[in-house]
Parts: structure tokens; C-alpha cells; sequence
């Protein structure tokens, strides 16, 4: 790699307010804001609205959509459309 030309890429926060989750990894983003972290070292923190510990994916709350039942209620409300 040439020298001079890639931003730092220090150890930063990432905090999920939303639940109460935070990580310490290696970024180039920094913050404006910092941190004490478990280790007793100060690191710039990074608000994010959702991490692994929020989204539904990750944490199995996530709804499967019933599209073949959409279908038929809307074919039953609607009629089927045959006549074109």
C-alpha cells in the first residue's frame, strides 16, 4: 500500500442506543463523541440506529408475509379477472 494515502483505521465504538448494545471494532469512521470503554481506554463512539442487536433479522422477530393468502382474499374480494 502506498503510505500517506489511506485514512486512519483506529479502534471506534459502535453503540446502539436503541438496545443498549455496543461493540468496540476497527473503523475509519470516527465520532464526535467518546467513550470509556471495559478496558479503561477512551475511544471515539458512533451512534447507529440499528445493529445485529436491533434489526429483526438477527434477532428472530422478523414477519414472513402471507402472499399466496393476499392473493386469494384479493381474488375473492375482487373476483378473479378472467373476462379481458
Amino acid at each position: 500500500m502506498k503510505p500517506g494515502i489511506h485514512p486512519a483505521y483506529d479502534p471506534v465504538v459502535f453503540r446502539d442506543k436503541a438496545a443498549d448494545f455496543a461493540f468496540l471494532t476497527r473503523s475509519t469512521m470516527t465520532g464526535d463523541h467518546t467513550i470509556t470503554w471495559e478496558d479503561g481506554n477512551t475511544y471515539p463512539v458512533v451512534d447507529v440506529e440499528i445493529s445485529s442487536a436491533s434489526h429483526p433479522f438477527h434477532t428472530g422477530t422478523a414477519r414472513v408475509l402471507d402472499t399466496a393468502g393476499r392473493v386469494e382474499r384479493f381474488e375473492r374480494r375482487y373476483g378473479r379477472g378472467d373476462s379481458r
